[in-house]
């Protein structure tokens, strides 16, 4: 897979990535480029509000709760103990 057209990395308004203070991850727009950039991604934005117990959007929370712990075991102390890092506040926005 090439990559033709990078993805602009920024966090301003209407940049692609959320700044840590607003809960880190990709934006709306974010995962637009992206998945022009790479046709055939199913990428999708994160899950943030109520969901039925055993829905596929639980599920997605659940898988991504999960992939994201490993994620943040693997870091540094530094990163781990630190309540603004943006693993910590993707999972936070995540509602993991």
């Amino acid at each position: 897979m090439s990559r033709d057209k990078p993805i602009r990395r920024t966090t301003g308004k209407g940049g692609n990535y959320r700044p840590t203070k607003q809960g880190a991850g990709m934006t709306k727009k974010g995962v637009a480029a992206y998945r022009r950039a790479n046709p055939g991604s199913k990428l999708k934005t994160a899950v943030t509000g109520k969901v039925k117990k055993g829905s596929k959007a639980a599920k997605r929370r659940k898988s991504y709760c999960a992939r994201s712990l490993g994620q943040l075991k693997r870091a540094s102390a530094k990163t781990r103990n630190d309540p603004n890092s943006r693993i910590r506040q993707a999972r936070r926005r995540w509602k993991c």
